[in-house]
Formats: structure tokens, C-alpha cells, sequence
């Protein structure tokens, strides 16, 4: 049968949802229809309530149904990606069968790392707990350890998907390496289990669904790597698209440490007679590193070179020895062993080219040592060439427009300058009423910050606020000794009146139901909470911010970035750091208004939003809410509110999934089933590392703060923890920790 117009389409979906149609989302809907049947790219910044995910899920169904081929939606959270695959897509799905005559499926597609490999369970691969505890690791808990990975055999048994989210309560990172590879590991088609392989079946499955959802990093790679692991698709759309360059940047991030070569020449060992002249040409690499100084190298030093020569040629002839005799196939010690020492060769080559973007930087830490990194100075022309070429893209955002235009965003992606495709931007706005809704307080009479901490009256502010708002507030940090002072001081002030979370001390998904079920309650945070945190209705009522997010005058990118664009004839601070800050300070005021009736004050404790030559910039990249500086005013609104405020809203649980992404049981709201706790000495959530009990959230954290670059001393600071614990942690995730960092 014929299908039915888009806005027919549309209605049914909001109306299945319970909504209610909104221009925007009609505009924005019309607009992703029509790019992709013109085959023309579309930057959509859509504010706040519009309903953009059902502007372009419908869109993209539609599409779906018409070509034969799924359309690819990107996200760059996983809260995102769990709200489309288990909330949104089922509903459209359910209203949108009727009209189709069939129910739109969809499926959700993550890296091999997140899924169990059947072949390390049966021992295809050597255990990772002796390199681990190689690592100097305190193993105080290896008697865990068995348990989790009993556990995990016995779930492996049952589960239908293999994927870790469905693994309730979770396991620690420690064990899952136990029972997962990586896509390098991976033997592929020769593994022996692959015809019961979780990854290629969920793959497999993908193929024939009409909407895949997956994050930015693996569509990159993807993308890059000639789209192996997707399904053929002209369609990608891609949300929380302001950040696309952070993510594409983080998965072409390549490093090399002395311990890293050594690390390889382990897993070489007995299989290549080269792996002591491996090991031998770590220590040299190690050994070189020392005397160099911290920050960008503008030309590799002779004796570096030298070194990096030596590990690259011997990694050569290590993978030489390492290949399966002819007619044999790589068994799973040799592939992991090959993977470790291909990266070692790959890094060490890509450092020596000095390519003309690639921007080369020193850093070190208290407990790896030197560390070589290497990133692209600017990923436009490769994100031009590999994620816009031959398919639709449309990107979304609340934040795309800075400053008033397309043009920032634009250029870090590609879609500036000479050769660079057509596409539209349009911007739908928002549904709210933003000067009535919320005001934007700027405390105009403290001192700008130092870097040394809140200041006495900042904190004295921030108590004021929270008492004026009766609790009711979010408290968005630069940095996590910031987030964490605040909170111990606020704690000490406000009593057991106004309780106060502080975000690494559970999962960031339990902080913020407990945030938003308590409208006494507080939390405080930084980086996640700055976008993705989605409380409407009473319990936020005040966010507090409590200075402008810079990166640090000492980021190897984005000096690097700013002094390219300076020499262009530009100005690289505006073009850099004061875009950075106003998309961050875009995100972070967004956590206000999420509906209608929602009301409340953004409170920026950083006089600079008002006396600074860039202020206007910074000014015009937030909504549009009613601007004061009168303290007074402002307490007493907060006071109103406080005092009118309706009941919080119910609190949603996260709901089960199937192979596909659809939910496992009949479509309806129950919360997700939680399987017996195994007798663990801990919570099954957490690994030991270094004497410090790492947390899910933490784990997030620390992804989200490699990814954003920060440096170990960052991290140090970010974390209040040792660096060894930090550097364990990020080696046990496969997580690359980079010099730079957020905030100034």
C-alpha cells in the first residue's frame, strides 16, 4: 500500500507518545524529509522541547520503508541511546504499524568490546589477569574476580544478547576483560564459534532493520574504515552533533609509552625471537623520554627518533614472527599478541611522519612515565571526506548556532571553504518561552575566579542560592575538586535540610533519580552534568555554574588550533576557547527549562559573562532567558518558586532490551528486573585498582574525560585519587588518557 504522507506519519507518532504536535517539530520534520530526498546535508538546531528525536526517527522510517536501506542514527551518549532504543523507537514502532502496515524495527549496534566473546569463555584466548597484575595492580580482589567471572559463565548460558548493559547488577571492568575482546583480538570469521558469535548475530540481526542506533565513535571508525560494520545506508543522522569533532578527534588519538612496547614484547613472548629486541627498544624509548620537557614537540628530538625508529622496525619484524605458519590460522594468543604489537608499530610510524596536521605532544605521570601523543590538529577535512561523502547527513543539537550563526560548527566539520558540499542550516527554535521562564543571573559583584577554588563569597553565593530555592539545584563545576569542595562545604552549611550528591560517588544515573524523586535534594557535578541530564518539573529549579568552561592556556590542541587560525589572519581565541565555552555554557544552561511549565534561574557565578570583550558571544549562544544582575530579585523569585512549586514529576526506570534493541517484554513500562547478587564481598559494580573502588559512573567519567583530552594531572585534580589509580583504571578500560583538558 501507498505510504502515508510525513505529516501523518508524524501525528500518529505524537500522538502515541501522549504528545502534542509542535511547529518546530513539524519544520524540523519537513526539513530532514526533504534533505534526504534531495540528497542535501542539514544542520537542524533544535532547542529544548521541540521533540527532535521523533522530527527525524519518523523522517528517517519513512525513508526507510522507501528505499530498503536502515537509516543510521549517531549519538554521543549512552543516555541518549538508551532513551531512543527503549523509549522512543518502541513507541513510534507501536503508532506508526497501523499506518505502514507492518511495525518499523530497529536495532542497536555497539563495538565488540561490549559484548561477551563465547570463544574466550571456552579459552580461544590466554588470560588477561596475569598481564594485568603485571601492571603492578593490587589484587584485593581476585577472589572476586572468580565469582564475577563464574557469574558471567553462568549469564553467558542464558542471555540472548551477550551485551554487557543487560547484565544487572553489572560486574566489574577487571572481569569483563576475563570474557571480551576487542575488534583487533577478534579472530573474525576463522574464530570457530563464530556461527554463536553475540557481535556478528547482533550485526547480523541490524541488517535488516529500518533505524540502527549507534554512538559517534563507532560510526567514525566505521566511516573511516571503509563501513565494515554497518550496513550499507545513505541516510546518517546524527544528534548531539556539537560533539561530533571531540569524538571523531578521541578515536584517531594515538599514543606510545616505553611500558606500552614492553607490554607487547609480553604478549609476543616465546612466539617471535624478536620480542627481547622489542622490550629492549622500550626501554631505549623510555630511557629518551625522560630528559624531554612537557608540551607540543614542533619537531621530533634525534635521539626520540632514533627510538621510535627502532620500535617501529622491531615491532615490524615481531609481527613478522608472529604470522600462523602456511596453511595455519592465528590461534587467540597470537591475535592478541599481533593487535598489541601492530599498535605499537602503527604509533611509533605515525609519530615519525610528522604529518603536516598531526600535532605531537610529551606528557607524563607519576606512574607511566613519559607518554608520546599524537592527534589531528583538525579532523574537518577527514570528517568532509569520510562521514559526508556518498549519504545524507543530517546533525542536530540544541547547540549549533554560537554566537548567532552556523559558521563555528560548520568549519570544524568540513562544511567551510573551498570543495566543501552544499547543505542547509535551519534553526526551529523552541517551544518555550524563555524570558518567562528563566532568568540568567550573573553575579556581577564577585571577583573573577582564580585557580585556586571557589572563592569565600562564591561559596557564600552558592548557599544563598540553595537555601533561597529550597534545595532544587544542579551545581555545574569545571572540575571534579571543585564539584567535590563545593559539596563537603555546602554539606557542612546546609545540614540534613538540603541533602547534597556529589556526582563519582554512584552512578550518575542513580544520582539523578535520587536528585529528581528529592526536590530538597542537591547535585553537584561536572563534565557528564553539563549535557544529558534531563530533570524537568520542580526538583531543578536553580543550576548553578561556577565559571566559564576555557580549555587550559596549555592544551596542545587547542593552541595548536588557535595559533593555525591565527596565522590564517583569524582570531584563534574566539574561533577556539571562546567557542569551546559557549558550547559548553549553551549545554549546561539547557539543564533548566526541559518543559513547558518548568520555571527557574541560571546562575553564572563568573563576572566575566558580563565585563569581558567576548561576553557578547558567550551571551548570545544561550537560550534567550531574562537577564539581571540583581541579587535581591533573584533570591526572591527563587523564594516564589520554592514556595508554588508542584510535586516532582515520576521518575522513569530504565527498561530491558532484546537482540535488537526492541524491549524484551510486552512494550510496557516495568522497571527493569534485577537478577540475584551473587555473595560478593562489594558491590558487583566495582573493581579494586590501587586500593581505590571504582564505580560504573567513575568508569564513565573517566571515558568521557579521556575523550575531552584531559591530561593525568588534570585527572589527578579531577579525581582527588593517586595517579597510579587513575592510569590502572584507564589501562584495565582500554581507555587513552591524552594531554589537555576542559576547563580553565
Amino acid at each position: 500500500m501507498p505510504r502515508p504522507p510525513l505529516d501523518a506519519l508524524l501525528h500518529a507518532a505524537v500522538t502515541g507518545l501522549g504528545g502534542v504536535e509542535r511547529p518546530g517539530q513539524l519544520s524540523m520534520a519537513r526539513a530532514v524529509a526533504q534533505a534526504v530526498e534531495g540528497k542535501e546535508h542539514l544542520l537542524v538546531q533544535a532547542g529544548t522541547g521541540t521533540g527532535k528525536s521523533l522530527a527525524y526517527l519518523v523522517p528517517a522510517v519513512a525513508h526507510a520503508f522507501d528505499a530498503g536501506k536502515p537509516a543510521v542514527v549517531a549519538t554521543a551518549t549512552l543516555a541518549l541511546q538508551a532513551q531512543i532504543v527503549d523509549r522512543d523507537m518502541p513507541r513510534v514502532a507501536d503508532a506508526l504499524q497501523p499506518l505502514l502496515g507492518r511495525r518499523p524495527t530497529f536495532a542497536l549496534v555497539k563495538g565488540r568490546r561490549n559484548y561477551v566473546c563465547l570463544h574466550k569463555l571456552e579459552g580461544g584466548f590466554p588470560d588477561e589477569e596475569e598481564a594485568l597484575l603485571g601492571l603492578g595492580q593490587v589484587d584485593a580482589a581476585a577472589g572476586r574476580l572468580g565469582q564475577e567471572v563464574v557469574r558471567l559463565r553462568e549469564w553467558a548460558d542464558t542471555t540472548e544478547t551477550g551485551d554487557r548493559d543487560e547484565l544487572v547488577p553489572g560486574v566489574s571492568e577487571r572481569a569483563w576483560r576475563q570474557v571480551s575482546v576487542s575488534a583487533h583480538e577478534c579472530l573474525g570469521s576463522k574464530c570457530p564459534l563464530v556461527a554463536e558469535c553475540f557481535v556478528e548475530r547482533a550485526r547480523a540481526a541490524a541488517a535488516d532493520v529500518d533505524v540502527i542506533v549507534t554512538n559517534h565513535s563507532f560510526m567514525a571508525i566505521d566511516s573511516f574504515e571503509g563501513r565494515q560494520m554497518l550496513p550499507e545506508h545513505d541516510v546518517l543522522i546524527v544528534d548531539e552533533a556539537h560533539e561530533l569533532v571531540d569524538r571523531v578527534t578521541a578515536t584517531i588519538t594515538d599514543e606510545l609509552t616505553g611500558a606500552m612496547v614492553g607490554m607487547a614484547a609480553k604478549k609476543a613472548g616465546r612466539m617471535s625471537e624478536n620480542a627481547a629486541a622489542l622490550t629492549e627498544a622500550g626501554e631505549l624509548l623510555g630511557t629518551v623520554l625522560e630528559p624531554v620537557e612537557e608540551g607540543r614537540l614542533l619537531g621530533i628530538p634525534d635521539a626520540v627518533a632514533l627510538a621510535l625508529s627502532r620500535v617501529r622496525d622491531t615491532a615490524r619484524a615481531v609481527q613478522s614472527d608472529l604470522k600462523p605458519a602456511p596453511g595455519e590460522d592465528a590461534d587467540g594468543g597470537r591475535q592478541v599478541a599481533r593487535a598489541a604489537v601492530e599498535e605499537v608499530q602503527e604509533n611509533a610510524e605515525r609519530i615519525l611522519e610528522e604529518r603536516e596536521l598531526d600535532v605531537v605532544w610529551l606528557s607524563r605521570d607519576p606512574r607511566r612515565g613519559p607518554v608520546l601523543r599524537v592527534a589531528p590538529m583538525s579532523v574537518a577535512m577527514l570528517v568532509r571526506d569520510k562521514v559526508f561523502a556518498d549519504r545524507t547527513v543530517v546533525l542536530t543539537s540544541a547547540t549549533l548556532e554560537l554566537g548567532g550563526t552556523f559558521d563555528a560548527v560548520a568549519g570544524t566539520i568540513g562544511l567551510r571553504g573551498d570543495g566543501a558540499p552544499g547543505w542547509q542550516g535551519l534553526d526551529v527554535g523552541s517551544p518555550f518561552d524563555y524570558p518567562r521562564q528563566a532568568i540568567a543571573y550573573v553575579a556581577a559583584h564577585l571577583p573573577p575566579p582564580g585557580r585556586d577554588g571557589a572563592s569565600d563569597d562564591s561559596l557564600d553565593e552558592i548557599e544563598q542560592l540553595v537555601r533561597a530555592a529550597g534545595g532544587r539545584t544542579l551545581g555545574l563545576f569545571s572540575s571534579t575538586r571543585a564539584a567535590q569542595s563545593a559539596a563537603e562545604i555546602m554539606r557542612a552549611r546546609l545540614g540534613d535540610e538540603f541533602p547534597v550528591l556529589c556526582q563519582g560517588e554512584d552512578q550518575i544515573t542513580t544520582l539523578v533519580r535520587q536528585f529528581a524523586r528529592d526536590p530538597r535534594t542537591c547535585l553537584f557535578g561536572t563534565l557528564t552534568l553539563w549535557q544529558g541530564v534531563d530533570v524537568p518539573g520542580s526538583s531543578c529549579q536553580l543550576v548553578i555554574i561556577d565559571r566559564i568552561p576555557f580549555p587550559r592556556p596549555d592544551d596542545p590542541l587547542a593552541s595548536a588550533r588557535s595559533q593555525a587560525i591565527a596565522r590564517m589572519g583569524g582570531n584563534g581565541f574566539m574561533a577556539v576557547s571562546a567557542t569551546h565555552a559557549a558550547l559548553r555554557l549553551a549545554q549546561g544552561a539547557g539543564r533548566l527549562v526541559r518543559r513547558a511549565d518548568d520555571r527557574g534561574v541560571v546562575a553564572f557565578l563568573d563576572s566575566r559573562m558580563m565585563t569581558a570583550r567576548y561576553a557578547g558571544f558567550l551571551q548570545r549562544s544561550l537560550p534567550p532567558f531574562w537577564p539581571t544582575t540583581d541579587k535581591a530579585m533573584v533570591l526572591g523569585a527563587l523564594a516564589r518558586l520554592d514556595q508554588t512549586a508542584p510535586e516532582p514529576l515520576p521518575v522513569e526506570e530504565p527498561a530491558m532490551r532484546s537482540l535488537t534493541g526492541t524491549r524484551a517484554d510486552d512494550g510496557a513500562e516495568h522497571p527493569r528486573p534485577v537478577a540475584p547478587t551473587p555473595p560478593v564481598a562489594e558491590s558487583a559494580r566495582r573493581a579494586v585498582t590501587s586500593g581505590h573502588a571504582w564505580n560504573d559512573e567513575e568508569d564513565e567519567e573517566l571515558r568521557d574525560a579521556a575523550d575531552a583530552g584531559l591530561h593525568l594531572d588534570e585527572l589527578v585534580e579531577h579525581f582527588e585519587l593517586p595517579a597510579e589509580a587513575i592510569v590502572a583504571r584507564a589501562e584495565q578500560l582500554g581507555v587513552k588518557l591524552a594531554s589537555g583538558a576542559l576547563f580553565d
